[in-house]
């Protein structure tokens, strides 16, 4: 089965440790850098949420969480949100659910919004590994949620009204760890989705940032240096896998 924008762009967000409930702790080495969130670890007493590093406004993305085995606590949600949405409350409630600024899917198969809610699924299983996949689409501004690689519909419309930034959201009452482990974004542009076939041809090993200006493509053809250079525009912000080159100008 194909997944949504099966054929868009690998994407590098991840979550973000300077907005965060204090409750919420990341990890992650390299590639993965802050990409496990890892919910009251020591404890529970309340609702905790971080928000994503990705602004997703007018754009298409796709990314997929993989949940712990054993779902536990009163609210364990997922969604969008913007910067005004709250990040922590020290009683176990439904965090996302009665806050304006967040469109979310709860594990309870229920999706909430301005403290509004509406029946959307059947009930994530407990002890049963799910993965949940979220579908952002800010050109028709509609949220779809999938379940181990099953469509569930449109959960919300109209979200390309919102005049504010819009984040990836989690949140949690419960003590559980969330990964995240697929990112994808359509592209914006044919000269885009061209850049990023251009890229797939790079190899070797990482190089650092300070080494850019030697990064070209393998085999080494003669590129116009604007071609290079916009191709290292991705590459600063992705550390793509390269290849260093003799310069040629």
């Amino acid at each position: 089965m194909e997944s949504p924008l099966e054929h868009g762009s690998e994407d590098h967000w991840v979550w973000n440790e300077h907005d965060k409930s204090c409750d919420v702790c990341l990890h992650g080495q390299e590639s993965n850098r802050l990409c496990l969130a890892y919910f009251r670890p020591q404890y529970t007493s309340g609702t905790a949420a971080v928000r994503g590093t990705k602004v997703l406004n007018n754009g298409r993305y796709y990314w997929e969480l993989e949940l712990p085995l054993v779902i536990s606590g009163t609210t364990i949600m997922f969604g969008v949100a913007t910067k005004k949405a709250r990040l922590n409350a020290h009683l176990h409630r439904n965090l996302l659910w009665r806050d304006p600024h967040i469109w979310s899917l709860s594990h309870d198969g229920a999706i909430f919004h301005g403290g509004k809610w509406a029946h959307y699924t059947e009930p994530f299983q407990d002890s049963v590994a799910t993965t949940l996949g979220v579908l952002f689409d800010g050109i028709e501004g509609t949220l779809t949620f999938y379940k181990d690689g099953v469509c569930l519909g449109v959960a919300f419309k109209d979200l390309h009204k919102i005049n504010e930034n819009i984040y990836p959201i989690i949140a949690s009452t419960a003590g559980v760890t969330y990964k995240l482990s697929l990112k994808k974004r359509d592209f914006g542009s044919l000269q885009e989705r061209c850049r990023a076939v251009l890229l797939s041809q790079l190899k070797g090993p990482k190089v650092p940032k300070t080494d850019l200006g030697r990064l070209v493509l393998v085999p080494t053809p003669s590129l116009p240096v604007a071609i290079r250079n916009y191709l290292n525009e991705s590459i600063a912000k992705t550390g793509v896998r390269a290849e260093r080159f003799n310069d040629f100008d």
